[in-house]
């Protein structure tokens, strides 16, 4: 097989198991990939500063992904939390103060994350000589920290 049309196939494979995930959990999952992207991103421009700044090493790198992959677990502990208070909510015959949402706990956690890539990106690009707006630093400080004061996890540094 010829790398064009390897290259086609995993596209539309990436397409479909996109398209299957946001199918099946909404704007839950929409905001799962941007997650996952904005993970990628991050991962990808750390990459990019550390070999501009020349100070990249395969230890760092590591790191880097175990964190990520601690993140994953973290969103995945609150995809359960929400699938838990859901069975008990149904099983049980009451509603849980969840304003009437199957899914709460997920995109709450999966957004904070979002925020925190969204804020390393921008420091990497910096990192890399780009000038980064103030506006934008401080949109995303705010998006962090609102879901902090909302949440009452004002004191969650990362």
């Amino acid at each position: 097989m010829d790398t064009p049309d390897k290259a086609a196939e995993i596209k539309a494979a990436a397409a479909a198991l996109i398209a299957f995930g946001t199918a099946l959990f909404g704007w839950v999952g929409w905001m799962v990939v941007l997650w996952l992207i904005a993970m990628a991103l991050d991962y990808l421009t750390g990459t990019f500063a550390a070999l501009y700044n020349k100070t990249w090493s395969s230890a760092a790198a590591r790191r880097g992904l175990w964190h990520k992959l601690g993140s994953i677990f973290g969103v995945l502990v609150a995809a359960m939390c929400d699938l838990v208070l859901r069975l008990v909510g149904d099983n049980f015959g009451f509603e849980l103060p969840m304003i009437g949402q199957s899914c709460l706990i997920t995109p709450i956690v999966a957004a904070w994350y979002f925020f925190t890539e969204l804020g390393s990106i921008v420091e990497n690009a910096a990192a890399m000589g780009a000038p980064v707006p103030d506006l934008l630093k401080k949109l995303i400080a705010r998006g962090k920290k609102t879901i902090d004061d909302k949440t009452g996890d004002g004191d969650n540094e990362e």
